[in-house]
C-alpha cells in the first residue's frame, strides 16, 4: 500500500468518517457540508457551463482548446443520494475530461430526503435524453461512483424497457446494487470497511423511497434485467460493503451474456479511484481514461 493510501485511512480516522456512517437516522445535513455545486477553479484546464434539466443542475466541462475526440462523458457522483457533488468528484471528472479530450457532464441530481427515487431516476432518464440530442449515443459514457453508479445502472434498464439507443459503455465505480443490504456476507465486510456502515446507508435509502420497496429494481438493478446491455466496466474494492453484492451483479451479468471488466481494488476502499492524494487511485483513473480513449478509437 502507498504512503498516500496510509495518508488517507488517517484522514478517514480523524474526520470521523466511519462513524458518521453508523448514525441512524444519518445527519445528511452534516454531509452536505461538503457538496460543491460550481466547479470555480478548481477545474482548470476545462470550460465550465451550467444549464438546468428538470431539477438537476448539468455543468458541462470541455478541455480548453475544445473537445476533440467526440465523446460525452455523462457523470454521476456519488453520495447516498443525500449530498453531493464534492471537490472530489470535480477535480475527478476534470481530470478524466482533460485525458480523454472529451466534454463531461456533472450531474447534480436532486436529492432526498427532500427528493424521492420516481424523481431522481426521472432527472437522469431527462438528462440522458437531452444528451443524445446533442451526441450519437455509441459517443455517450456513462460514469458513475457509489449511487451515482446504482443511477447509470437503472437508467440503462429503462433505456431498454422503453427501447431507447443505448450509451457506448458504463463506468461503474463501487455502485450500490440492492439496496435492501441483506447479503449475509455483508456483515462481516462492514467491519472492514473504512467508510460506510450499513446503518447509515440504510437509513440514507429510506429517505429515498416514497412507499417503494428496497428491492424494487428502481433502486435495486440487480432485481432487474441486465440482457442486451453495453459493456460494462466494474470498479469494485475490497473493503466495502457494496463489494458482496457486485460479485452477485457480475454473475448475473455473465449469466445473461453482458460484456463485463472487474477491475479490483485489493485493499482498496469504497470509491477508491476517487480519492486523492493515493497512487492506487491514480492508477484507477488511468485506467478509466484507458477504458475510455479504447473507446474513441474504437468508433473512429
Amino acid at each position: 500500500m502507498s504512503i498516500g493510501y496510509s495518508l488517507v485511512k488517517l484522514f478517514l480516522k480523524v474526520k470521523g468518517e466511519k462513524k458518521s456512517w453508523s448514525q441512524d437516522p444519518i445527519d445528511y445535513l452534516k454531509k452536505r457540508k461538503q457538496d460543491v455545486h460550481s466547479p470555480g477553479s478548481r477545474v482548470s484546464g476545462c470550460v465550465s457551463q451550467s444549464k438546468e434539466i428538470g431539477s438537476s443542475i448539468v455543468t458541462s466541462l470541455k478541455p480548453k482548446g475544445g473537445s476533440t475526440s467526440g465523446f460525452l462523458l455523462l457523470y454521476f457522483h456519488g453520495g447516498a443520494f443525500v449530498y453531493g457533488p464534492t471537490k472530489e468528484n470535480w477535480d475527478f471528472l476534470a481530470k478524466i475530461a482533460k485525458q480523454t479530450h472529451s466534454e463531461a457532464w456533472m450531474i447534480d441530481y436532486p436529492k432526498a430526503p427532500e427528493h424521492k427515487i420516481k424523481e431522481v431516476t426521472q432527472n437522469v432518464f431527462l438528462t440522458y435524453q437531452e444528451a443524445i440530442k446533442e451526441y450519437d449515443p455509441a459517443k455517450v459514457i456513462l460514469i458513475g461512483d457509489s449511487a451515482g453508479g446504482n443511477l447509470i445502472l437503472t437508467l440503462t434498464q429503462r433505456l431498454l424497457k422503453e427501447k431507447i439507443a443505448l450509451p457506448n459503455r458504463l463506468i461503474p465505480i463501487s455502485p450500490l446494487i440492492d439496496a435492501s443490504l441483506t447479503n449475509p456476507k455483508i456483515k462481516e465486510m462492514d467491519l472492514l470497511d473504512l467508510v460506510l456502515s450499513v446503518k447509515g446507508v440504510s437509513s440514507a435509502k429510506k429517505m429515498l423511497l416514497d412507499g417503494l420497496s428496497l428491492t424494487d429494481p428502481l433502486i435495486s438493478p440487480i432485481f432487474g434485467s441486465l440482457k442486451n446491455f453495453p459493456p460494462i466496466h466494474l470498479f469494485s474494492a475490497e473493503l466495502d460493503i457494496f463489494t458482496p453484492d457486485q460479485d452477485l451483479f457480475v454473475e448475473k451479468a455473465k449469466q445473461e451474456a453482458v460484456d463485463i471488466e472487474v477491475i479490483y481494488g485489493k485493499n482498496m476502499p469504497h470509491v477508491w479511484p476517487i480519492f486523492p492524494v493515493m497512487s492506487e487511485a491514480k492508477e484507477g483513473q488511468m485506467k478509466i481514461v484507458s477504458i475510455i480513449n479504447l473507446a474513441i478509437q474504437n468508433e473512429k
